[in-house]
């Protein structure tokens, strides 16, 4: 079936005020294509969230999106994976955008990079069965068809973890977690006009503190359980 994504990321371009860039198409809205219910993780660094979302993937039988976004949006705008890393979840400003696009052929601005990015999290939410992990996910897909979820945990914890699984120094791993954390954040609010640290932008926000992996998991596979009919979930569960 032919899927329409302008609807949807007309909603996302808004904030950037190039709706013009889509050549003004309009289509009946598609909220209705998704029939399959989908999960977004938003996470801060260091509070576990990747792999919790993979435990939680494995735990439904869902894929895990992650590193296919940034492989997807390489192959659409046909520039190398490095290219697209390193925008990736992060913040640019006009000047930055002029300039490195100026010096470097390669670049990608910020105007194809959110429309790739849109479209590709699109893809994969319409055909439902995926937790999705970052990225702005939940500011992306309709709210009501999926369960969105954010990942935290205190800054002390964080880099208590960051020393303890990434060999960092105390000062580094604060150095290195503040940096990723600001990167998001701004990143959200530049391209959706949100701030990620918003609690009714997700159904469930969960202090990984006191959880191990699996626990965290089961939380949210309850959430899902509880968000979604019977019926809704089974056919997520089981229908090819």
């Amino acid at each position: 079936m032919a899927i329409h994504y302008y609807p949807l990321i007309n909603k996302v371009l808004q904030s950037l005020k190039i709706r013009d860039s889509l050549g003004g198409l309009e289509v009946p809205d598609v909220e209705a294509a998704f029939v399959k219910p989908f999960i977004t993780i938003a996470r801060e660094p260091g509070s576990g969230g990747a792999p919790i979302a993979k435990a939680v993937a494995d735990k439904l039988g869902f894929t895990l999106i992650n590193e296919q976004i940034v492989d997807d949006i390489a192959s659409s705008t046909k520039q190398r994976k490095e290219i697209i890393k390193a925008v990736d979840e992060k913040h640019r400003s006009r000047l930055e955008d002029m300039v490195h696009s100026m010096l470097n052929p390669e670049y990608i601005d910020d105007v194809k990079y959110v429309t790739e990015l849109a479209k590709v999290i699109l893809a994969y939410a319409l055909k439902g069965r995926v937790v999705i992990l970052g990225r702005g996910a939940n500011f992306i897909t309709p709210f009501a068809k999926g369960l969105h979820v954010s990942i935290t945990a205190p800054t002390a914890v964080r880099v208590k973890r960051a020393m303890d699984f990434e060999g960092l120094s105390e000062a580094k791993a604060k150095e290195v977690i503040a940096k990723i954390e600001a990167e998001r954040r701004l990143f959200v609010k530049q391209y959706f006009r949100k701030e990620i640290t918003k609690s009714n932008a997700y159904d469930l926000t969960l202090n990984t503190t006191y959880f191990q992996v699996n626990e965290a998991r089961d939380v949210i596979v309850e959430a899902f359980y509880r968000k979604f009919s019977r019926s809704v979930r089974y056919g997520a569960i089981f229908k090819r």
